[in-house]
């Protein structure tokens, strides 16, 4: 409805000026994509010779897997094309250096990683798995972030710079609550939604967050705290995990002297950073100027774990990241996903599928589609296997609710078992920019639902019988894959979100564990045992178009600009991706958990 009246209203000057600008836009990503890319080739100089150490910089953030970028407008202003680390990459570079008998030690270099609680997690345990192998691990940092210091604490030393901070300050979550901005662009929301701590419309007709959604967040963060600091205390042998807190509460460590950090145990030497290198070479018996250091990108291409396609014994690992939606560049696309796993159902080398899931849900419809694809799967006898990453939760967790078993990081956001929708009313909008739309209709309510005028009341039910029903379908979808009585989902459901360790506990998942234990789980129940190749799925090749927003949200970003030139840009882009989401959404509600 929105898509058209814009597309009807815009003349052809507008069109060719978002088609010129279109084209700029993708002049300036290709031009920084191609620099970048000779850049990375004319630096491929590092090789790997007896006595390497992997560094592994913990900088910047660490996404699931590698994907088409989102297109944001900050990205393109500042030709940032640089492909984020990914959780697959580090962990796989982990598992070679075990292995590979050139590699003596791994150097954590820490300058402020970003990254989601589970995702640090799970690459601590990689780490811990790595010391199994007798091999030392190193960290140092100049300051060390919170996110940072909990991966290096699985350390043999820690080092810091004399300088240095030991930056710890526990968790909190955050929102941006945008009643006000919408008030003044003169966009209404009418919310129709079921469950109690359902938060997620909370951000558009609300000025601040409600008691449940406050209870609800309160509980996750001290649950995935309570686990972070005990396994901190734990591996720096403190007296006990509330040694961190008080440290935090009392001694405010953070702004701490580096010697203060050093007496507390928290790390063991401080030095300068030039002095780091020479540490190394005494470990390995070389000068400091000898020491081979190799990244985690160029371990990771030594090995071919996970590209084993034609395999006849293949478990697959099938990567669905992002939000839900039937077209997207980035995100899970059903209309890509879907055949994808018909593709995999159909393939008899495919002998069973693990579902690496790393998503808060979206569009109903679109769960729906994947959710039918994956019990087509079933049908053919393969064993489906879910590995839960960062976020599993609403349409993520509707997903994953029919496989045969599920795994889940302790510290992954799940459950959210809820429904809602969100529905714009732009009356005030158009008035702003000067539009007065007339509908003529051989039928009341044939343009329902209007996005011109308010709805009525019996809309306002015929809306809400619509959500609730989804809802049930939600709820008889977990009841069945899970084995579980309505009643007892519907207790847990009323859209909560859960952390792994709870989620155990209520029967959302079945067991703790990594995505390479899931990936093993699979192969014996396909009958593999120790004998099978791992290979991922989808194969991601990232295309120009995949930076440009839909002509949907072009069309309406354009018209924002006209009616408030003042704003900046990454705002009307936000703003017009909100106006022209589907109206039905299972997805979790926004927040941040700063680590």
């Amino acid at each position: 409805m929105l898509k058209k009246f814009f597309l009807n209203t815009l003349s052809s000057f507008v069109g060719a000026w978002v088609a010129i600008a279109i084209c700029i836009l993708g002049g300036v990503i290709f031009f920084f994509a191609f620099v970048g890319k000779m850049a990375v080739s004319s630096a491929s100089t590092e090789k790997l010779s007896s006595h390497s150490v992997l560094v592994i910089d913990l900088e910047g953030t660490i996404e699931e897997v590698e994907q088409a970028r989102q297109f944001d407008v900050n990205m393109l202003l500042r030709g940032d094309v640089e492909k984020p680390k990914t959780l697959h990459s580090l962990v796989t570079a982990v598992r070679e250096a075990a292995e590979n008998k050139n590699v003596d030690a791994i150097y954590l270099k820490c300058q402020g990683v970003s990254a989601p609680p589970a995702t640090l997690h799970a690459l601590r345990n990689s780490l811990l798995d790595f010391k199994k192998s007798g091999k030392p691990i190193y960290a140092y940092a100049n300051t060390f972030m919170q996110g940072d210091y909990y991966v290096a604490t699985v350390a043999d030393s820690i080092f810091m710079n004399p300088q240095g901070q030991v930056m710890l300050h526990g968790l909190a979550s955050g929102n941006m609550f945008m009643k006000g901005l919408f008030d003044k662009l003169g966009v209404h929301f009418q919310v129709f939604k079921v469950g109690t701590f359902k938060s997620a419309v909370e951000p558009y007709i609300m000025e601040t967050m409600s008691e449940p959604a406050r209870a609800q967040l309160d509980t996750l963060n001290g649950n995935v705290w309570s686990l972070m600091r005990r396994e901190m205390a734990d591996s720096r042998r403190l007296e006990s995990a509330a040694t961190i807190d008080t440290l935090i509460n009392k001694d405010f460590i953070t702004f701490r002297q580096a010697d203060f950090a050093k007496k507390s145990g928290l790390v063991d030497r401080l030095v300068y950073e030039r002095e780091v290198d020479g540490i190394f070479g005494n470990l390995v018996g070389k000068e400091a100027k000898d020491v081979n250091f190799v990244s985690d990108t160029f371990l990771t291409s030594q090995t071919n774990w996970s590209q084993f396609r034609s395999s006849s014994k293949q478990v697959a690992i099938l990567y669905a990241t992002g939000e839900i939606a039937e077209t997207t560049g980035a995100g899970i696309n059903c209309d890509k996903l879907v055949p994808e796993i018909i593709s995999l159902a159909d393939n008899d080398n495919v002998k069973a599928v693990v579902l690496r899931i790393n998503s808060p849900g979206g569009s109903v419809f679109g769960t729906v589609q994947i959710s039918e694809a994956l019990e087509y799967l079933k049908s053919k006898g393969k064993p489906l296997i879910v590995s839960m990453g960062d976020y599993a939760a609403s349409g993520g967790y509707w997903i994953s609710a029919g496989a045969d078993y599920i795994f889940a990081d302790p510290m992954t956001i799940t459950g959210s078992i809820g429904i809602f929708g969100l529905i714009p009313e732009i009356s005030g909008l158009l008035d702003k920019i000067g539009v007065n739309m007339v509908m003529v209709e051989t039928n009341k309510g044939a343009s329902f639902p209007n996005l011109f005028e308010p709805m009525t009341d019996s809309q306002q039910a015929a809306l809400q019988r619509w959500i609730e029903e989804g809802y049930d379908s939600f709820i008889k979808r977990v009841a069945t894959g899970r084995k579980m009585s309505e009643s007892k989902v519907r207790a847990i459901a009323e859209g909560r979100v859960w952390d792994g360790e709870t989620a155990l506990k209520i029967g959302l998942v079945n067991k703790l564990g990594s995505l390479q234990e899931a990936v093993k789980y699979a192969a014996d129940k396909a009958g593999l045992k120790d004998n099978y190749d791992t290979a991922i799925y989808p194969v991601i090749e990232p295309s120009f178009w995949d930076y440009m927003p839909s002509a949907e949200v072009a069309e309406l970003a354009f018209r924002l600009r006209t009616a408030y030139p003042e704003a900046d840009l990454s705002t009307i882009f936000f703003v017009a991706e909100i106006l022209t989401r589907k109206p039905c959404q299972v997805r979790m509600p926004y927040f941040s958990i700063t680590v």
